[in-house]
């Protein structure tokens, strides 16, 4: 009898044990990564029972990685989960979100969730039509310089979430944010290299508001319209010559070969005089370096923060030797503003750089884009 009962207990616990393993292969085998097509800094995983946000690459040379659970209300009241296992708990879908950037904002409004922003530090640089009415009719409240966020109206307003961005992930403000039980993440769309990457994030969005499906048809729009546009220029064989920059005081700072700014040159197929450069951040050269090389340029793109060839000309007469300054061949996006002064590129570019690549091309081929006109770039006057 008492072998009978051994031979029993012996089988109840293998079988356990098979159950247990069972279950645990059913829930690795049904987790899935959602892989983004050029964003790498951020990525989804789904399960049967929940999201996984990761953030890897949230600002330069980041060694951690944040993980955060994405709960419906349902599931975070069932309370089956390790909170030490995750950077936060986020409720989703979002009701009420401060965002930090004016980068965040159209991704708001693509998605149609503009409505939950209740609060924005800076709000004088926000340009949006959309959001500007939400800011004018009291719905948006200002929470200071994003440097030293007003706390004490941020946790009044008690949001679902702090969307905000760091250097170096140290950040006072945040940690006492957190600490009063409002989760925040950090959003890295600005450390991403590729115009495309910046622009994916908005699936980081899709995911706090479950809108996935409408934040991927919003990428892919703009990944296919991006993509037409750069075959379109790429037909043209008489490319022109481009300078952008300008200087600060005795160094001339313009992209480097890299950076976002020449990729968009490249993709408009314009011949870049620096395109070739691989240095990391700006180049920096002197103001005899750029002229032998570029003073009979086709056109100067993006030359700082000069609206106008009479403030070109006052900062420096040898801006005039230039060609392109001769020729009112001068393009910058620093006149397309809010009404209240926002720079739109520095809020809509990262996010539609379909439209930044055809603003381009309409510089360089304006045959090619005939009845297209210009979101951000406009001719100095």
């Amino acid at each position: 009898m008492k072998k009978l009962i051994y031979i029993i207990l012996f089988i109840g616990i293998v079988s356990c044990k098979e159950n247990r393993n069972t279950n645990i292969q059913t829930t690795i085998s049904s987790s899935k990564k959602i892989d983004n097509s050029f964003a790498k800094g951020f990525s989804v995983i789904k399960t049967d029972k929940h999201t996984i946000l990761k953030i890897s690459n949230p600002w330069p040379k980041a060694k951690k990685e944040y993980s955060y659970l994405l709960l419906t209300k349902e599931q975070a009241l069932a309370n089956n989960y390790n909170k030490d296992d995750y950077n936060g708990i986020i409720t989703i879908p979002i009701k009420t979100i401060v965002v930090t950037s004016t980068t965040h904002i159209p991704a708001l409004e693509l998605l149609g969730v503009e409505q939950t922003l209740v609060g924005f530090p800076g709000t004088d640089y926000v340009s949006s039509k959309k959001t500007r009415q939400l800011i004018d009719q009291g719905k948006v409240r200002e929470l200071g310089k994003n440097e030293s966020i007003n706390t004490e109206v941020l946790l009044k307003l008690k949001p679902d979430l702090v969307v905000g961005f760091g250097v170096n992930g140290v950040s006072k403000t945040f940690e006492t944010i957190q600490k009063s039980g409002i989760p925040v993440l950090y959003n890295g769309d600005w450390v991403e290299t590729s115009v495309l990457a910046k622009a994916e994030w908005v699936k980081f969005f899709g995911t706090l508001f479950n809108k996935e499906k409408k934040a991927d048809s919003i990428f892919n729009t703009i990944k296919k319209n991006y993509s037409d546009a750069k075959k379109l220029a790429s037909q043209v064989n008489n490319r022109p010559t481009v300078l952008s920059g300008a200087l600060h005081k005795d160094v001339w700072y313009l992209p480097s070969g890299t950076s976002p700014e020449a990729q968009f040159l490249r993709d408009a197929n314009a011949n870049y005089l620096w395109s070739e450069t691989t240095a990391n951040g700006s180049l920096a050269l002197s103001f005899e370096t750029v002229f032998k090389k570029a003073r009979n340029a086709d056109l100067w793109i993006s030359p700082s923060y000069y609206s106008s060839l009479k403030a070109l000309k006052s900062a420096n007469t040898h801006y005039t030797q230039f060609e392109a300054f001769k020729n009112k061949n001068v393009y910058s996006f620093v006149n397309t503003t809010g009404k209240t002064g926002g720079v739109l590129y520095y809020e809509l570019g990262t996010a539609r750089p379909d439209l930044v690549l055809k603003d381009l091309i309409k510089i360089c081929y304006p045959e090619l884009l005939k009845e297209y006109t210009f979101t951000f770039f406009k001719p100095l006057k």
